[in-house]
């Protein structure tokens, strides 16, 4: 919501200390109330040397055919100009920058003075500007063109007043009621202890009786519709130059009287409205929910078939617009419309929530209707909508038509004085509690020694229960001028099961090993989750926030790759991130299709082994590296022998370089390298590795028992054994953990060799193994039988023989 100091300062009083209105005092103002204020600034770029002339005289020029040598009248003499504008005529009011003139450079910190100068060998005494030109839009097709009555001669900045400042507030969905110039003002004057001074918006009596019938057949979507019927309005007036100004600064660009007006209004009381031609309607309106039949042609040009919980606004021939989105485009006012059909409404939220978002769109009208408007505000809007139409296009108004569904209840609170004092940490008087609340709307009902209680204002959406009351006397007074108390509880210090590992000792060993913890959306855009898990499908969301962010992940991955692909588009050459957190998968066979959300821990791998420096080697990270930090990480549990890496496939991952990580017979996890073809698909340059395993089979540890310590020396022993290439360690490691018997103590692998003189697909591993008894000295004799076992039960598995 964008609103301006001036249009702020009409609803307050002209009499209001100018200190109040400050920019710095406004912006820490409401931020700290709540209403967080995004960017401020002058609403036009700065000038100088500008005034308001007149075109008296417009000749073709000798030497150029888009070129005009105009006649100016400034106001104190007449002056020839060169313009190239496709709309310049005699008698046209424009801005006109004299010679000494400064105006906004291409560059936001520049700009460039007006001299005399000559174009096509035609002299030209200053320049008359469009409105891009003065740093007042984006783009221009043509000169400013100013009101017939503006004064010639009058500074531009001083004619538009032009002195003024913008606001932009982010706005909590909660907010709703600060979607208009009306409770940004309030919010303020409660804020300063002010009162709201609002422009006259009288009731506007009907000169023609003529309406058009109006109809609810969805009570619950559309608890009040209101209509008027305006005839012989003149479409082809102008807007006034102050509505066009407003509209303007507020982000919005004029189109036409009507349409202005029904902005102005969105913008000014925070309700939507919409104008249909009324030539265009037939036998009534209806307020109803889509059917399979109806199609719409939207202002946009967009098509739509509106899914059957879509709210519509028909008549007797089908749709005339999405409720509370947008309106179509043949019932729309156009330049021949004479007489209109003027629509206020209020939309329940939850009929309108997610309807714009599923087609596409996202309008001024959605945005306010599905965070809530007013529902006692549509006749006030009707009223001020029907004046500027009748002071701007003239006309003759009706009688206004309303229907009513099921109205929302009007809420009441109870408010307990003592609760505002244990929850703030200071006492406030009744007198100054209902003072506050009554700025903002909220009236007092009864007074009790004990008990206070609200009536809920129809605009206030967001305050059902005491600790909303309280909020808004914390919000107003200031949550910077509480006091500081510090809280009084008992400090008692958690148990630690020596069976679970914490996630922050997890966190730390990954940040030890140069990971960097990320969090990430749990909603994420379906291309990508469809390239990284195709099965199980992913949960769609029926209210998205964009088309990108549709459904439910099934993996951490398709995050983590985003964000590498973020970090790598910045020139981030080596990456390692983590992630913990929940997954969303259907439940297989499941007809109510509830979901299972298993926590899981996810990581990533980019680029360097290494930091770069000069004493580090450039090499890449592979495969084994990841596999290492995973087993560093597993070591936490003090059962990583439990845990198997087994060779698997997976559609995202590398055929070759994919592993299972199985624990206790069940899969718990997945590791590897992408695959190429996932790889050019997200443009990565390097080999990206990733990891992903359930948190409960990482958080469980064994207990630590004593063992007593032998007092007897170890005994080693190494074998080199030939096998075949496709025979993996951890199956060497598991029968020589069966076969050397109940006294071995360290079994590693320290060698791998390949090569002809062994033979075609064959591989020697060298393994280590060694041996303590507790209570005896293992001796030769011992330790060969031992050997021999292990040996013979390699030949009988795996067909192993000893290298010789």
């Amino acid at each position: 919501m964008i609103f301006t100091q001036q249009w702020i300062r009409e609803w307050l009083g002209a009499s209001v200390d100018s200190a109040i209105l400050t920019p710095g005092r406004l912006v820490s103002q409401l931020t700290m109330a709540g209403l967080e204020v995004d960017a401020h600034g002058p609403v036009a770029a700065a000038f100088s040397g500008v005034v308001v002339a007149e075109v008296v005289d417009v000749q073709p020029h000798p030497d150029a055919d888009k070129l005009r040598v105009c006649t100016v009248n400034d106001g104190s003499q007449t002056l020839q100009v060169v313009c190239g504008a496709p709309n310049v005529r005699a008698g046209l009011k424009v801005p006109y920058a004299t010679i000494g003139a400064e105006l906004p450079g291409a560059e936001a910190d520049k700009s460039f003075r007006i001299k005399k100068a000559k174009l096509r060998g035609v002299e030209s005494n200053g320049m008359l500007c469009s409105a891009a030109e003065l740093g007042l839009s984006d783009a221009a097709d043509g000169l400013f063109e100013l009101p017939a009555d503006a004064p010639v001669g009058t500074d531009i900045r001083q004619y538009l007043d032009l002195d003024d400042v913008f606001f932009e507030l982010d706005l909590t969905p909660n907010r709703g009621d600060c979607l208009g110039i009306r409770g940004i003002a309030r919010e303020i004057a409660a804020l300063n202890g002010l009162q709201v001074s609002a422009p006259d918006m009288s009731v506007v009596p009907a000169t023609i009786q003529d309406t058009f019938p109006v109809r609810i057949t969805a009570p619950d979507a559309c608890p009040r519709y209101l209509g008027r019927v305006v005839r012989n309005i003149n479409v082809s007036a102008q807007t006034p130059l102050w509505m066009q100004e407003k509209l303007r600064r507020c982000g919005l660009r004029s189109i036409d009287p009507v349409v202005d007006i029904t902005n102005y209004v969105l913008l000014e009381l925070g309700q939507p409205m919409h104008a249909f031609d009324l030539a265009q309607l037939k036998q009534e309106i209806c307020v109803r929910l889509a059917t399979a039949d109806d199609e719409l042609v939207l202002l946009d040009g967009k098509t739509v078939q509106p899914d059957s919980d879509t709210l519509l606004i028909t008549d007797a021939t089908g749709p005339l617009a999405l409720a509370g989105i947008m309106g179509g485009e043949h019932s729309g006012v156009n330049s021949n419309t004479r007489d209109v059909f003027l629509e206020c409404a209020y939309f329940a939220p939850l009929a309108v929530a997610g309807r714009a978002r599923r087609y596409g769109l996202h309008t001024d009208a959605s945005h306010r209707y599905e965070r809530g408007v007013d529902f006692e505000l549509q006749a006030l809007a009707m009223e001020r909508a029907t004046a500027l139409l009748l002071e701007i296009c003239g006309g003759e108004a009706g009688p206004v038509s309303q229907a009513l569904g099921e109205l929302p209840v009007p809420r009441e609170v109870s408010l307990k004085p003592a609760n505002v004092s244990r929850l703030l940490g200071m006492a406030m008087s009744d007198a100054k509690i209902i003072s506050i609340l009554e700025v903002l709307g909220i009236k007092s009902l009864a007074n009790s020694q004990d008990e206070m209680r609200f009536a809920v204002p129809s605009f206030r959406f967001d305050i059902s229960i005491e600790a909303d009351l309280i909020e808004e006397l914390a919000r107003v007074h200031g949550y910077d001028k509480l006091p500081v108390t510090r809280p009084a509880v008992r400090m008692q210090l958690p148990e630690q099961p020596e069976s679970v590992v914490s996630i922050s000792r997890l966190r730390e060993r990954l940040v030890t090993l140069g990971y960097q913890e990320v969090i990430t959306y749990s909603f994420v855009e379906p291309g990508l989750m469809a390239l990284v898990q195709e099965s199980p499908p992913p949960v769609p969301l029926q209210n998205p926030i964009s088309a990108d962010m549709s459904v439910m992940r099934t993996s951490l991955w398709p995050g983590l790759l985003s964000t590498l692909k973020h970090n790598v588009n910045r020139q981030q050459a080596r990456v390692r991130l983590f992630e913990t957190g929940q997954v969303f998968l259907r439940r297989e066979g499941d007809h109510e299709q509830t979901i299972r959300q298993p926590e899981m821990l996810a990581g990533l791998v980019y680029g360097g082994r290494q930091p770069p420096d000069w004493s580090q080697g450039k090499e890449s990270v592979d495969f084994f590296d990841l596999k290492g930090d995973l087993e560093t990480l597993l070591g936490l549990t003090a059962r990583a022998d439990e845990f198997i890496f087994e060779s698997a496939e997976h559609p995202a991952l590398h055929s070759g370089q994919c592993a299972r990580i199985v624990l206790n017979g069940r899969h718990v996890g997945l590791m590897g390298a992408l695959s190429p073809r996932l790889q050019r698909e997200l443009d990565f340059n390097n080999r990206v590795y990733v990891f992903e395993i359930e948190l409960g089979a990482v958080l469980a540890t064994k207990i630590p028992k004593f063992n007593p310590l032998s007092r007897f020396p170890e005994v080693s022993r190494d074998l080199a054994i030939v096998v075949d290439q496709q025979v993996s360690a951890q199956a060497l490691r598991q029968v020589l953990q069966a076969e050397a018997g109940e006294f071995l103590v360290g079994l590693r692998i320290f060698d791998v060799y390949q090569g002809d003189a062994l033979g075609e697909n064959k591989k020697s591993v060298a393994l280590g193994l060694t041996w303590q008894h507790p209570s005896r000295t293992l001796g030769d004799d011992d330790v060969n039988v031992i050997i021999k076992r292990c040996v013979k039960g390699l030949e009988d598995k795996f067909n192993a023989e000893l290298r010789k």
